[in-house]
């Protein structure tokens, strides 16, 4: 058994993704920011949909249609639907911000 919230690596200088799980119909994965954004040329268009949780800090979302943003705080979470394209705006510098991502 392991732990979510544990085995946080020490240097959070680049963004850290981790799979938990990978079968042909489900990904998990822990994400771990710590003041990372999207690229400003840069959208996500994922051919899963994607149901994400704040399971710690904070987060912004920006969604392409509409330029749409999404606040998200610790137990917050939303559905995306594949090839909305959206990109993180924003998570909190110097703080963890703890993802949990289902890609389907």
């Amino acid at each position: 058994m392991d732990n979510i919230y544990k085995d946080i690596p020490g240097n959070l200088s680049d963004e850290v993704t981790e799979i938990l799980l990978n079968t042909d119909i489900i990904r998990i994965e822990r994400i771990i920011s710590n003041g990372q954004s999207s690229p400003d040329n840069f959208w996500y268009d994922q051919k899963e949909n994607e149901w994400i949780i704040v399971l710690k800090g904070k987060a912004e979302l920006l969604f392409e249609t509409g330029n749409e943003i999404v606040n998200l705080v610790e137990g917050d979470y939303l559905n995306i639907p594949s090839h909305k394209k959206h990109k993180v705006q924003w998570t909190i510098p110097g703080t963890e911000t703890l993802w949990l991502a289902i890609f389907y």
